[in-house]
């Protein structure tokens, strides 16, 4: 079994280590990030909202087009119940592990003071920044706070965090509430709940990667689609196009405005979507208890994944089972609902007004 140090030594840790580093601050995490241009300025520029004076107690080395010397006996990683195809493949070493993306070959070397991205990076971007994003969720993990599946906004004083089943609108339910007058965006897809009166929620900075259905359906997103798209799109019907993948890109600043984001907050309201498009009932949004409705819980658990590693220095093994009891604590104080019925974003909207205004 090989040892950190071992593959290190195959690998040019200089080519990081010669380009002027960036830093970043999530919350209480702060990260050193080192890597060569041009991916230095299209990572800062991602996250730019994140941007630190102050180096970072985690350091993340990116090393582009570079490979393992070494043959690997990788072992496929046991994706979450519901999701299909291969992913992720490890190799668990003595004092740390490989992650590999099978599709795009991009490989992780993750341990307790280490975190190296190499491969095709330049064309993997998103793959980047989820291995960024991984550290300062691993941070937080460590320190008990428990990884959703939601996306989230906030404005003075209030957080409302949406989950649900993937495709059933999380992005585009969270975009809507955008618009209501001095609304933050806080998170698409994962927030970390720290237990409190009430629980604090810390955002993870990545922004929408959007399906067209959300983009025609708000008008503020349609320059992210061409004319002529638009066009071949407005005549597909609307079962074909809530069910299309093509993503997309939304960076909230350039959106939205300046200082529209906000990665923390207090975690007040929490929605579940539980609604389809062939409900005959009216949408509805109406408080639950989640003690009560472990089907709903279900959707908000989120495991940490193959990357993450434990305060006494194990990873996450594959296929490991997620604790409720742990949600069930980190989400107390939080008031939560379940949203039944059929699909409909603009009155959802509605109740997300009458949320923010009451």
């Amino acid at each position: 079994m090989n040892r950190v140090d071992e593959l290190l030594s195959g690998l040019d840790l200089s080519v990081a280590a010669k380009a002027e580093a960036f830093y970043m601050r999530v919350g209480h995490v702060r990260l050193t990030v080192r890597c060569p241009e041009p991916l230095r300025a299209r990572l800062m520029d991602y996250f730019v909202e994140t941007l630190s004076p102050e180096p970072g107690e985690i350091t993340v080395h990116l090393l582009p087009g570079q490979e393992l010397a070494q043959d690997i006996d990788w072992t496929e990683w046991q994706r979450e119940p519901g999701k299909t195809g291969r992913k992720d493949a490890i190799c668990d070493l003595q004092d740390g592990r490989l992650v590999r993306k099978i599709r795009s070959g991009v490989t992780f070397l993750q341990a307790r003071d280490i975190a190296v991205a190499l491969g095709p990076l330049q064309d993997n971007i998103s793959t980047v920044i989820n291995f960024v994003n991984t550290q300062v969720l691993s941070a937080c993990l460590r320190q008990g706070w428990q990884l959703c599946h939601a996306a989230a906004a906030t404005r003075e004083g209030r957080t409302l965090a949406i989950s649900g089943l993937s495709g059933g609108g999380k992005s585009t339910s969270i975009l809507k509430m955008m618009d209501i007058d001095g609304m933050q965006f806080l998170s698409n897809d994962r927030i970390l709940v720290q237990a409190g009166e009430p629980p604090r929620v810390l955002g993870i900075p990545k922004h929408p990667r959007i399906n067209p259905g959300t983009i025609l359906g708000n008008s503020r997103l349609h320059g992210l689609l061409s004319s002529q798209r638009r066009a071949e799109l407005q005549q597909m019907p609307a079962s074909e196009l809530w069910a299309l993948e093509e993503k997309h890109d939304l960076i909230v600043p350039r959106i939205y405005g300046p200082d529209r984001m906000c990665l923390s907050g207090p975690l007040t309201d929490f929605w579940v979507l539980n609604w389809s498009h062939d409900s005959s009932h009216p949408t509805r949004v109406a408080p639950i208890s989640l003690a009560d409705r472990r089907d709903l819980l279900g959707a908000i658990m989120k495991s940490p994944g193959p990357f993450h590693q434990h305060p006494d220095g194990h990873f996450e093994p594959s296929g490991a089972t997620i604790d409720p009891a742990a949600y069930l604590k980190a989400l107390k104080g939080a008031r939560v609902s379940e949203v039944s019925g059929r699909i409909d974003f603009d009155l959802l909207a509605q109740e997300g007004r009458r949320l923010f205004d009451g």
